[in-house]
Order: C-alpha cells, then structure tokens, then sequence
C-alpha cells in the first residue's frame, strides 16, 4: 500500500482539552506518526527502549521526561514493562487556562525534546495527583488541575535551563500558525498574509530566533520534507509541488544548500526503525 501522508492519531476525546493518565503499557511497540493538533508530555519513570521523533533516536532512561510537539513524527519501540505517565494538551485549553503562567511555562517546555530530572519523588506525586484530579467531576476542577499543572511545570523546569524573558508576540503567535497550517518558500507571501512588511518580519525573526525569515521558513519545509521522505511514500516531485515548488530542480538545489546532500541522498542514507 503506497503511503501518500504520515499517520495521524487522536489519543483524546474531541470534547476534552486535557488528558492525564498513567501511560499505556500496551503502546511499547507503534508505528512512526503525528498527532491530531496537540502537543504530549510523556514521563518514564520505568522502562526500557528507545523513542523515535523525526530522524532521531532517544534512549528511554528513567527518569526521563519527553516533549513531543503536534507536528513531529514519533514512536516507541519500549524492551520492558514501562511506568509513567501522559500529558495531552490541545490549543483549546491555552485558551482557556485561568492562570496564564500555565502557557508561558508550556512555551519554555516546548523548547525542549528530553529531560533528564533527578530521581525527584515529587514530580511522580504530582503526576498522580493531576491524573486523579482530572478524572473527578467536581466543583473547581479546573481551578484545582491547573495548580497542580503549574507546580508540576515548575518542578520539571528548575532541571532546564530556560530563558526566563521569553514571551511571545501576537505577530509571532500568528506566524507560527500561519507555518503549522501552511509551507511555502516565499517570505511576501507570510507577510501579506499577517498584513505586515517582510521587513517587519525580518526583524521579528532576528529578533527571536537570530535568522533571518527566509531561514526560519526553510527550517520548517525542510524538517517536513525529511518526514515526508522518511515516513510516506512521496516522491520527491510531489514532495516539491506540497510545498509550491513548480520547478522540481530548484527544490533539490534547496534542499542540497541546506542539507549539503539532495532528498535522495538523505533517504537513501537515513535509518528508520
């Protein structure tokens, strides 16, 4: 069966925003995909094995906590019995967080792939309290999971090194939007799109990333191309015509700018489990 898109699943009821729950021992082996709009948080406190995002590999090493944002394709191949926990967040509930520290502590956490805390009892304990605390259907619930949420986000923090200025503009709030729904090689295309300048978006890009716009657009359509290339059966034609490419030659001179080796290159060299 020919693969023309990545694997999409949905682990979380369409009328929840939120999901806490112990992890499933019967997910240690899946196939590589993508969630359906939401970012997880996934913590081993037990287990064995590796875990897979995009081209990568990670040793499951407890404790060992993993953040695996809505467009990056994973999946475990888990050797023991694993213990831990999971953490489903939709947009809709940023949007609907009373305590917006809750979403500036997201933003630092989204930063990261893997962390490595100590062997901290308190985090297991928080975990099993937001997991209790989720299920009950009581007054203030959501006032109680989000305090337990922001102290769970806390702890794990203080074993990261974040930059305590980040905050983020409705301009670049939009961009990234803008780049999640759609890739395009073209920076006018962006800006017309935010009513703003290429200038202004320039700016905005030095500013948070030290890249100019054009760079921070090819990170996006590149790491989606390995995908594509990795996880679907695509051609690279049809890969360049995804992103608006019209001339197929230009998109491999592009990607081998980039990349310092074509699309084909990198497939035929590339290891997926």
């Amino acid at each position: 069966m020919i693969r023309t898109k990545i694997r999409t699943y949905t682990k979380i009821s369409a009328l929840a925003d939120i999901k806490i729950e112990p992890f499933d021992v019967n997910k240690r082996y899946t196939k590589p995909h993508r969630h359906n709009k939401y970012m997880e948080l996934v913590f081993f406190s037990a287990g064995s094995g590796m875990h897979y995002m995009d081209e990568t590999g990670y040793p499951i090493a407890p404790p060992v906590i993993f953040i695996i944002k809505k467009d990056e394709v994973h999946h475990w191949e888990i050797d023991t019995i694993p213990e831990g926990f999971v953490i489903i967040i939709k947009e809709g509930f940023l949007e609907k967080t009373l305590d917006k520290h809750i979403n500036l502590q997201l933003k630092q956490l989204t930063n990261m792939r893997v962390i490595h805390p100590e062997q901290d009892p308190s985090i297991q304990s928080l975990f099993e309290i937001a997991s209790k605390e989720i299920k009950e259907n009581c007054t203030g619930r959501d006032i109680l999971v989000e305090g337990v949420l922001k102290a769970l986000f806390s702890k794990i923090l203080t074993y990261v090194k974040v930059d305590e200025t980040v905050s983020t503009s409705n301009l670049e709030e939009r961009f990234d939007e803008l780049l999640a729904r759609k890739l395009k090689n073209d920076v006018a295309y962006y800006a017309e799109k935010l009513n703003t300048t290429a200038q202004n978006l320039n700016a905005l890009c030095k500013r948070k990333h030290e890249k100019t716009a054009s760079t921070v657009i090819a990170d996006h359509i590149l790491k989606e191309t390995k995908r594509l290339l990795l996880y679907t059966d695509l051609s690279v034609t049809e890969i360049a015509y995804k992103f608006d490419f019209t001339d197929v030659s230009h998109f491999v001179k592009y990607f081998k700018r980039h990349e310092g080796q074509t699309p084909l290159q990198f497939k035929k060299v590339a290891i997926v489990p």
